[in-house]
């Protein structure tokens, strides 16, 4: 009789008994996912539709559609073989088809050439230097850390001009030491060597490094090994996070170099693939609008591909790396 007396109150009141919590969606919510939504939309729109353009003819992209009605592969050959991107030649024995010679050129096999250098000069630089800052007492570290770390404050157009000066002036040092096969001007030591040693590379691996029990290092003493055994033996091993995380930024920061290598380089010999994509687009296909999105993402392709192997161990080192200092 109270259940049916508070019911009766309720209604009364002009209010309907609540017998359980509220199922469904807020409008809180969906407003919060509609926004969401949008904004992956304009993330990703653009790129979607750079992928649908390269399947389209020329017409079906002037008239701005979403989709093609046929997947124009031939776009992709087309692009690749105009563009320079990548030629191979193949010389065998007419007799035994032996292969005799192989030669690779073209834009994107420069671009591997500079993104390897680049990378294993990077890791080979930064990593020992992360580990003084991080694991090594030594007279002025902090100070000499701290100047480090105020670069990262310097836009970098505004370091243009001073390592332009820089590269030529130890290509010309080098040239008269090692004569032409020194050089470094329109070759590989300008397009790779000033980038080796990155701030960025060095803060984000000493930042990890630190986090690294002292337990471990003592007891490393104890067995003996010094600084450079503990760094391969333990260090390195429990780092595979950060430096999968800048890997796949120097990889991408190599891959997409447009304005240094057209300072630094006179003709297409050395020059990578954002350099191809620009003469592309600019003088070569300045209307195929189909034929630059194709390459357009023929030039994306790798980084892609390197993002989605590793993306879960460059979370791990961005989220890992921390502030700690």
């Amino acid at each position: 009789m109270a259940s049916e007396a508070s019911a009766l109150r309720t209604a009364s009141n002009g209010r309907l008994p609540v017998d359980g919590p509220r199922s469904g969606i807020s409008l809180s919510r969906v407003g919060i996912y509609a926004v969401l939504f949008a904004g992956v939309l304009i993330a990703v729109g653009p790129f979607l539709w750079m992928i649908s353009a390269s399947f389209m003819t020329l017409s079906e992209v002037n008239l701005t559609r979403l989709l093609p009605e046929n997947l124009l592969w031939e776009n992709y050959a087309t692009a690749l073989r105009r563009a320079n991107f990548l030629d191979i030649e193949i010389a065998t024995d007419p007799q035994t088809g032996v292969l005799q010679s192989l030669s690779i050129s073209g834009y994107i096999w420069n671009s591997v050439r500079i993104t390897l250098i680049s990378v294993l000069g990077s890791l080979t630089v930064c990593i020992p230097a992360a580990y003084a800052f991080a694991r090594m007492r030594f007279v002025g570290r902090n100070f000499i850390f701290a100047l480090f770390l105020s670069t990262m404050m310097i836009p970098g157009i505004v370091m243009l001009i001073p390592h332009l000066l820089t590269v030529i002036w130890l290509g010309r040092l080098s040239e008269s030491l090692f004569g032409p096969a020194g050089a470094w001007f329109n070759n590989w030591p300008a397009l790779t060597i000033p980038f080796f040693a990155s701030v960025f590379n060095i803060f984000l691996l000493r930042q990890f490094f630190i986090q690294i029990p002292d337990d471990l290092w003592e007891a490393a003493r104890i067995d003996g090994a010094g600084h450079p055994r503990f760094l391969v033996s333990v260090v390195l091993p429990l780092s595979k996070a950060p430096i999968m995380t800048i890997i796949t930024l120097g990889f991408i920061g190599s891959w997409n170099a447009l304005m240094w290598p057209l300072l630094v380089t006179i003709n297409d010999e050395w020059r990578p693939i954002a350099v191809g994509l620009s003469n592309f687009v600019t003088a070569d296909t300045p209307g195929d609008l189909n034929l630059q999105m194709a390459a357009s993402v023929i030039t994306v392709i790798p980084i892609l591909v390197l993002y989605f192997v590793a993306q879960k161990q460059f979370t791990e080192g961005i989220a890992q790396t921390g502030i700690r200092g």
